[in-house]
């Protein structure tokens, strides 16, 4: 099933949209009579034509965790080791855009690059589970653009201020829940200028894997339904410009697409 949240009529719905394998463009919502991510929620009957609603990023998290240089970009990694910790940000929901929104490219930064993403949604309250647990607690998975704005960051982590401008996470443009945790773990990623490919990747490669990721923040901190983690972005994230376009796809996921323009 893909999820997602919309706006019609001035109200925000969510629902939920059939889409064949391969196909990204849905002509039909169907409606829930409440958030899924929050809780049980059932069908109301009534359907929207795609183009009478207004697409909305599909979650409000409590929070945005995100994992740094977690990619190895010529081989399989080795698991970490028992003393590593992975290296790890929070940026502010309100950075959080909607599919097709503008990302701005703020006055202040000579330096704003993309990073395209998996980002897993948590489905339930999250706290000291292992590795063998995860997948229960995840809800689904989006796509993500992690935008940075590289000339603030700040080393050692933390990076807060630099990935924590307005606009700086676009977010979509559903959730897909019929992915398995082994496919989400073996899925391609491609990012797109302008329509040229400046990423390509697989979450295969990721340093620390999805089931890690969570099972290790879980013992750091409590994760609320709709919380968000942003996995780790592959090799060739670049520098971005007013008038560019960027596409990010996610293999059995989606297309998250969102202009660019300056401040």
């Amino acid at each position: 099933m893909k999820i997602v949240r919309y706006a019609i009529a001035d109200q925000i719905r969510y629902g939920s949209i059939d889409l064949a394998p391969g196909d990204n463009n849905p002509t039909v919502v169907a409606e829930f009579d409440g958030n899924p991510v929050l809780g049980p929620a059932s069908l109301t009957g009534a359907r929207h034509a795609w183009s009478d609603i207004r697409l909305l990023a599909p979650v409000e998290p409590s929070k945005v965790i995100g994992l740094a240089r977690n990619y190895s970009p010529d081989r399989d990694p080795d698991l970490p080791g028992p003393d590593a910790k992975p290296q790890v940000f929070l940026k502010p929901p309100l950075s959080i855009i909607a599919p097709g929104a503008p990302i701005i490219v703020p006055t202040l930064s000579h330096d704003t690059g993309l990073e395209g993403e998996l980002v897993v949604v948590i489905g339930k309250k999250t706290r000291h589970i292992t590795v063998d647990q995860v997948e229960d607690a995840i809800f689904g998975y989006s796509v993500v653009n992690d935008v940075t704005a590289r000339d603030f960051f700040v080393d050692p982590v933390p990076w807060g201020l630099a990935k924590g401008f307005d606009d700086f996470t676009p977010i979509g443009p559903w959730i897909t829940t019929d992915l398995t945790l082994a496919q989400a773990s073996d899925a391609g990623i491609k990012t797109f200028v302008d329509g040229k490919l400046v990423q390509d990747g697989t979450t295969r490669r990721l340093l620390w894997g999805i089931a890690q990721q969570i099972a290790y923040l879980s013992n750091v901190m409590t994760m609320l339904p709709g919380d968000v983690i942003l996995t780790g972005t592959p090799a060739g994230a670049c520098q971005i410009h007013a008038g560019e376009t960027i596409t990010i796809e996610v293999e059995g996921v989606g297309v998250l697409t969102n202009p660019v323009v300056a401040e």
